[in-house]
């Protein structure tokens, strides 16, 4: 080149090679502090996250790119060069692959926020579960488009795989039979973030199991159960099998407590017995509270206590409140009302 004669021949690769691109980055990192303490102050979320995320890569492709435009002044030969430019071609995709999906992820994450919603926020719950789900299906996309283009650029893959599909059309049902749950599942995803039957945070029960919405990845929900067992299923399932959702449109719930006692036991004390408990219970949200005898067996009754909470956790310790003060209160002043054998003898 015109710019570097005269000079050693070492000198223009120097400057191609490492200077350049070292004066390149100190630049952009004085660029990247100058953008932060601009936006050091103001309530920019989104932009504090573009600009504080995916430095790393942001600093490889900038120097990529600045090698590859001094490539020709580094002299390295024709074939040389033509290396150098397809391993830095094959590069720069990498890094810009991986640019870019670490500002899209920085995205979902600023709109995220930290703390999930409780479970009275169904509005929020519905969002963050749209975002995680949209997340992570433009992470696999930004990942298998960088791993795509960089296949192109190989000529020797981009031929094999050419000559595969073109000698073998059982290749395609072959690859399609094998992807069919991966790709049934990606778009189960996409089903459950515009339709949303369950929301991270949501009370479930799965094949039995109680539990919350932990995580939703693409291709399984993560619910943890009460005793913090991890229950692993399947995205499809979600769509294909019946469960249970408790706050799918509310969290507050409508719970039963059954008793079974004598047929001599005082359904009206027990009615009052019931609204001083509940009076003075913090789970109860005092929607409902209401005791029927339900049934008239041939050795008990059955008394149906019904009763409201704000949510799962709370009706589960009411339930248990209300069934161990009504035993105690029965056991020391209503005795004759617990469950009784009776036998009777008819003399011949």
């Amino acid at each position: 080149m015109v710019l570097f004669e005269g000079l050693p021949v070492w000198f223009a690769p120097l400057v191609a090679l490492f200077v350049a691109p070292l004066v390149v980055l100190g630049l952009a990192e004085m660029g990247h502090a100058a953008l932060l303490r601009l936006l050091r102050g103001h309530q920019l979320p989104m932009v504090q996250a573009l600009a504080e995320s995916g430095r790393t890569p942001l600093r490889l492709t900038l120097a990529l790119v600045v090698l590859d435009v001094g490539l020709p002044a580094a002299r390295l030969g024709p074939e040389g060069e033509a290396l150098a430019a397809n391993v830095l071609g094959i590069a720069l995709t990498l890094a810009l692959g991986w640019t870019i999906t670490r500002k899209v992820a920085a995205a979902f994450d600023a709109r995220l926020g930290g703390e999930a919603p409780g479970d009275a926020d169904l509005e929020l719950r519905r969002k963050r579960t749209q975002l995680v789900v949209f997340r992570r299906l433009a992470m696999a996309a930004g990942l298998m488009f960088t791993v795509g283009f960089v296949l192109t650029a190989i000529p020797a893959v981009r031929a094999v795989g050419l000559s595969l599909f073109a000698s073998a059309g059982v290749a395609g049902i072959v690859i399609g039979i094998a992807a069919r749950p991966a790709v049934s599942n990606l778009i189960a995803g996409l089903q459950i973030a515009l339709t949303q039957p369950i929301r991270i945070g949501d009370a479930v029960t799965v094949e039995g199991q109680f539990g919350r919405v932990q995580e939703i990845t693409y291709t399984y929900v993560t619910i943890i159960t009460w005793d913090q067992r991890s229950l692993v299923v399947p995205l499809s399932h979600f769509l294909e099998k019946p469960f249970l959702n408790w706050t799918k449109d509310s969290a507050q719930l409508i719970d039963t407590v059954h008793l079974y006692l004598d047929h001599l036991a005082p359904v009206d004390q027990i009615r009052a017995k019931v609204a001083e408990i509940l009076a003075a219970a913090d789970a109860w949200d005092g929607r409902t509270g209401k005791v029927s005898l339900t049934a008239l067996k041939e050795n008990c009754i059955e008394i149906r206590i019904l009763l409201s909470a704000a949510d799962a956790a709370r009706m589960f310790d009411l339930r248990c409140l209300v069934r161990e003060t009504l035993l105690d209160w029965l056991v020391r002043e209503h005795p004759h009302a617990l469950p009784r054998q009776r036998q009777a003898s008819v003399d011949g």
